[in-house]
């Protein structure tokens, strides 16, 4: 997937994504495909530098879910992504994982 390619040689201002491109995380939801390319450059040291493992996937002709995990350096990452394509683009994003430690009260007890 030409996504991840990019992702893996820090080409993040030639990714394959439409002007109208919205990415939702448990972080909230990033508009524009500008607005996105910002934030990234903003932040090159929390997005660029990982290398990935694709775990699973389906595949249609106007969406995808991929599973994966991210590395970069110590820190690793499992996300589950839905990407919805768009005229050859990936016109949104899905992604779900994990960013925080559970509240105690969460936990599940033995």
């Amino acid at each position: 997937m030409e996504w991840f390619s990019k992702w893996s040689s820090g080409d993040f201002t030639n990714l394959p994504i439409s002007a109208n491109f919205s990415h939702t995380s448990p972080f909230g939801t990033i508009e524009g495909k500008q607005g996105y390319i910002d934030l990234v450059a903003a932040n090159k040291d929390k997005f660029l530098g990982y290398t990935f493992s694709i775990i699973d996937g389906v595949y249609e002709q106007d969406k995808a879910c991929v599973r994966y995990k991210a590395v970069q350096g110590d820190f690793e990452l499992e996300v589950s992504e839905w990407y919805y394509f768009k005229e050859a683009c990936i016109d949104k994003i899905v992604a779900y994982y994990h960013i925080g430690d559970i509240r105690e009260d969460r936990k599940l007890q033995p």
